[in-house]
């Protein structure tokens, strides 16, 4: 079939250009393969369609119903492209997104009217959750995922850092004392994170881990954010989460030598770069402009 059309399309040329060599020259094809395609495409149909000579050449009258509409054919074969290019680099369809809850309140939610404002053929499908989700057999466009990220088959980009610190509330300072070493930990209330994951430290002496123990459990990091600032203990944030309060001074830095490992950091994570649809780009775009180099949360 592919050479049928290459076949017309040859046809078609040596008629809008008015000799073989001409359309040769514009196909990058010689006159005497030039004359080979159009013997064949004679020969398939059964009918003359040029009448040659040494100075020109000359449609029959099967020919000029012929190039009508091969003219249709290719004309209708450059639309259908076309439709396809404009489809592919414009966003419509429905985008299905994966987020951290906390996150997806905070960050995404506040900054969508301007992206749909910006993208009228685009719908959202926003998950909320704290569980990594299967993008592809979930069905998932992308996700975002605060993490760091291991060896995998998904595609990421980073959207932004991370940075994370032992935190308290004046309130809680008041009554239990400012610790002053990573030991004194052991007499103060820490707020474990809700996946149970040890606190892993950097200083300039190295890194250590530990794992916090308190009275709350929970599978909500929104549980753990509003015990801390309740005054209930000490937690390790990050600043996307409370750089408002660390900010207002509603939050203290505790242990201010240390800070969480920078190897975590905002990803945005799709299966696959080749053909990335426009909606995936234009969104992983839009969150890479808004956040910046320096994020929002950590320019308060």
């Amino acid at each position: 079939m592919m050479d049928h059309l290459n076949d017309m399309e040859i046809f078609a040329r040596v008629v809008s250009a008015g000799s073989m060599s001409a359309a040769g020259r514009e196909l990058g094809l010689s006159p005497a393969v030039m004359s080979k395609r159009l013997r064949r495409l004679e020969e398939r149909l059964g009918t003359r369609l040029l009448q040659r000579t040494t100075r020109q050449i000359a449609l029959t009258e099967t020919g000029q119903g012929y190039y009508e509409r091969v003219l249709a054919i290719l004309s209708g074969i450059e639309e259908a492209e076309a439709f396809v290019s404009r489809r592919s680099e414009q966003a419509h369809g429905q985008l299905k997104v994966s987020a951290p809850t906390t996150f997806g309140r905070m960050h995404i939610a506040p900054h969508l009217e301007p992206f749909m404002r910006a993208n009228p053929d685009l719908s959202i499908n926003l998950i909320l959750t704290d569980e990594f989700v299967d993008i592809v057999g979930e069905g998932y466009d992308l996700a975002i995922r605060i993490a760091e990220l291991s060896d995998s088959s998904l595609v990421a980009r980073k959207l932004a850092p991370v940075r994370r610190f032992l935190v308290a509330s004046p309130r809680y300072i008041a009554e239990h004392g400012m610790p002053c070493s990573i030991a004194d930990l052991d007499n103060h209330v820490c707020l474990a994170a809700h996946n149970g994951d040890p606190w892993r430290l950097n200083d300039l002496d190295g890194s250590i881990s530990l794992r916090p123990t308190g009275p709350i459990l929970t599978n909500s990091s929104e549980v753990v954010r509003a015990a801390v600032l309740g005054g209930l203990g000490i937690a390790l944030r990050s600043t996307w989460d409370i750089g408002p309060e660390l900010a207002s001074g509603q939050l203290l830095r505790v242990l201010e030598d240390y800070a969480a490992s920078g190897n975590i950091a905002i990803y945005a994570i799709y299966p696959s770069r080749q053909f990335l649809p426009a909606k995936v780009r234009v969104f992983i775009d839009y969150l890479a402009a808004l956040y910046g180099p320096v994020a929002p949360w950590d320019r308060v």
